[in-house]
């Protein structure tokens, strides 16, 4: 059905694993987590399943995230969760090796890079790209950067936030910030603890993030229950969380990034910058969609902020455009500075 053709796209996310065929488009969204057997290593669940035992595995049973600020932590494990996407991306087909598009975090190493590259061929990829993740984020929210015009894109993922000013198909400044997503849920646990005395998970921290986190005041505010363990008792304790709690515990994270976003602009050439001022600034990433981050953007740095349409999926879905267009790109050599193949690196 795909004969020898096989195109794979992945968005090797510290949070989550996107994977898009060719066209099918995505069809894999699962947590980058993989459950092992702590002294066999022996992997038992990957993805949902894994990140179901999250804070609930005993003892000889350990939840990994193999990807910590977009970067491998464990060559091993991710080499085995990316065979398993792959494989179960492509079912019963996987004898044919796909060529592989794997969206990177801006400012990583030499060294990083060759190791995606190694676990992706590892994992049966029979020629691999690296790109840019602001740039596949820019490709995938529909921005057409072939142009000498300036786009700027902030892609805040679980683990990083990567803002880079995009023209002829490269990044003219970028810069990639190890806060992001992961952050704000670590923001509220630290919040929780200090203001309430109570301790609570990563995926309670989530929840509250999703529900009444906000970068921006809520009006009306809103509230949510949750539930956690009393630092003080031992015991566990429901307590009601407001929207404008939130604001105060986030406040950290979110300003880093909105600074971060201020020094790239101020590092931009002055055309480049009046294009963005026209056209405003993209946000992609998971982490885009909390609450008021727009707004709260636009009000600090004057310049119009939009969400990308399908903000989440728009990496993963440009490493899926750039492998369309990696034919032309070596055909004409526009916007190939930002790909990198596996035999250049």
């Amino acid at each position: 059905m795909f004969g020898m053709g096989l195109d794979i796209g992945i968005d090797l996310g510290t949070a989550t694993v996107l994977v898009y065929i060719k066209g099918k488009g995505i069809v894999l969204t699962e947590p980058s987590v993989v459950a092992i057997e702590r002294d066999s290593k022996k992997v038992l669940a990957v993805g949902e399943e894994a990140r179901k035992m999250i804070g609930r595995t005993p003892g000889n049973i350990i939840a990994i995230r193999p990807i910590r600020e977009g970067v491998i932590s464990d060559y091993e494990i991710t080499e085995k969760m990316l065979r398993y996407f792959i494989s179960k991306a492509c079912g019963s087909r996987n004898f044919f090796r796909p060529r592989v598009m794997i969206a990177i975090p801006a400012k990583v190493t030499g060294v990083e890079r060759r190791a995606v590259i190694e676990a992706a061929e590892q994992a049966g990829a029979r020629k691999v790209y690296l790109i840019e993740q602001p740039i596949a984020a820019a490709i995938g929210a529909g921005m057409d950067i072939s142009k000498p015009s300036g786009n700027m894109v902030v892609d805040i993922g679980g683990g990083t936030t990567d803002i880079a000013v995009i023209s002829l198909g490269g990044s003219v400044v970028s810069t990639s910030l190890k806060i992001a997503g992961d952050n704000f849920d670590e923001a509220i646990i630290q919040y929780m603890k200090k203001e309430h005395k109570l301790m609570i998970g990563e995926r309670t921290a989530e929840e509250v993030k999703k529900s009444v986190g906000c970068a921006y005041p809520k009006d009306p505010p809103s509230t949510v229950e949750i539930r956690g363990r009393s630092l003080v008792t031992g015991l566990p304790q429901n307590i009601v969380i407001s929207s404008n709690e939130t604001l105060e515990a986030l406040s950290d994270p979110v300003f880093q990034i909105v600074g971060a976003v201020h020094d790239v602009l101020e590092k931009t050439p002055p055309e480049l910058a009046a294009d963005i001022s026209t056209k405003g600034i993209i946000m992609t990433g998971g982490g885009s969609l909390l609450n008021g981050l727009d707004k709260l953007m636009e009000d600090n740095l004057k310049i119009p902020v939009f969400i990308a349409e399908n903000p989440i999926s728009c990496v993963a879905l440009g490493t899926g455009k750039a492998l369309d267009a990696l034919d032309n790109m070596n055909k004409n050599r526009v916007g190939t500075s930002a790909i990198i193949t596996g035999e250049e690196v």
